[in-house]
């Protein structure tokens, strides 16, 4: 499918629940979520015909969200099934990482390429205030189960906040020097009005290269992030700039909440439902979703927030 701006839609980001292991400031309430009834969202049939619906469309590449996609009961099934959907070429899991030293092995087996796992900071401390209740140790185990678990690719994600954590993107980085580990440094996103995040929370994703003087831009890209490698490294560091320098020009994506609902823009309002629809329906869905995708998202920064009208653990990370 190209959209109405010349962008072929090939990506598909499906967050398979809204809960939560952990309550990260900038995603999601520190009390955690209204839950809502199992019949609000969708069931693992639904998910696999959306996929189904998604591939017949042209996407080829899966990223399994959340929330927490780990939490779910029945992930390694529904990853299982999704891997074996004609046309898709690439499944990746983003997660936290706390459940990978019992699922990563599992994940591998039912066809997962890739995992993402997000780790903001090295200090236990931080670590702590930051994602409320979590502690650092249980995610570097998950790093470490993801590298055994022989995926093709491990990356860690990590969001820049002024003033916790722009004092480490050295030793974030050198991961890349220790590991054979790709670490990408995220904008932080204006999603909701939580008063941890003042104006200096916001920090443009410059920032690493004037910590980093060594490193080397390398040819190739990853998606929407410009890529770089410090010397000798093992990994890739890259940078993706959704506040300073959007990249919606090459945007290939549309997302699929966890309650059913598909969302051509990451920071607008608009949705379409698709839970209880037959195949046919679904389609159409899809294909009004990707013929709606706006030019470009409005202007994002501390006073001007995401108009995406939800918390982030309720659109997929």
């Amino acid at each position: 499918m190209i959209d109405s701006y010349g962008r072929r839609i090939t990506y598909l980001r499906l967050s398979v629940t809204e809960r939560c292991n952990l309550r990260c400031c900038y995603c999601m309430p520190e009390e955690g979520i209204c839950q809502k009834d199992c019949s609000e969202m969708l069931t693992e049939d639904e998910m696999i015909a959306a996929v189904q619906a998604a591939a017949s469309l042209g996407i080829t590449k899966l990223r399994i969200t959340g929330g927490e996609p780990l939490v779910k009961k029945n992930i390694v099934s529904i990853c299982r099934r999704a891997c074996a959907v004609p046309g898709i070429q690439d499944v990746a899991v983003t997660t936290n990482g706390l459940a990978l030293p019992a699922l990563a092995k599992p994940l591998r087996q039912a066809g997962v390429n890739r995992v993402n796992i997000s780790l903001d900071t090295l200090d236990p401390e931080k670590y702590r205030h930051i994602t409320r209740i979590g502690r650092l140790d249980q995610a570097l185990a998950g790093i470490r189960a993801a590298l055994d678990a022989g995926f093709d690719k491990v990356k860690i994600n990590v969001v820049l906040i002024g003033d916790f954590n722009d004092d480490e993107i050295v030793p974030l980085a050198n991961l890349t020097r220790e590991y054979p580990v790709d670490v990408r440094f995220i904008e932080l996103m204006p999603m909701n009005s939580s008063p941890e995040f003042g104006p200096a929370a916001y920090l443009p994703s410059r920032i690493v290269l004037e910590q980093l003087p060594d490193a080397s831009a390398l040819p190739e890209s990853d998606g929407v992030a410009r890529l770089y490698r410090l010397p000798g490294a093992l990994g890739s560091i890259g940078l993706i700039s959704p506040v300073s320098n959007h990249f919606c020009a090459q945007c290939n994506r549309i997302r699929l909440t966890a309650d059913g609902k598909l969302k051509p823009c990451l920071h607008s309002a608009v949705e379409y439902p698709i839970k209880g629809l037959s195949s046919a329906e679904m389609l159409e869905q899809f294909r009004r979703t990707i013929g709606s995708k706006p030019e470009k998202h409005e202007l994002l920064s501390a006073l001007h927030p995401s108009q995406a009208g939800r918390m982030m653990n309720q659109i997929g990370s």
